[in-house]
């Protein structure tokens, strides 16, 4: 499992599939989400505004597992 760190309260999905160079640019992230599964704590996730914040995990099949680390 990959670590991603962040410095603020959340992140949302969107911007975790772009810091990840999953996406361009966060018009993608609905795309993106609408095309591939990602799990976040083990549920399917739909919502590219989703709130993530320290320990969460987010996983998307085929690409890998990480967790959110402040």
């Amino acid at each position: 499992m990959e670590s991603i760190k962040i410095d603020t309260e959340y992140v949302t999905l969107g911007q975790v599939l772009k810091m990840l160079d999953l996406i361009s640019s966060g018009g993608l992230a609905k795309w993106f989400l609408s095309e591939h599964e990602v799990y976040v704590n083990g549920e399917l996730e739909q919502r590219r505004g989703k709130k993530l914040k320290a320990g969460d995990q987010l996983h998307i099949p085929g690409v890998g597992q990480y967790e959110i680390l402040e």
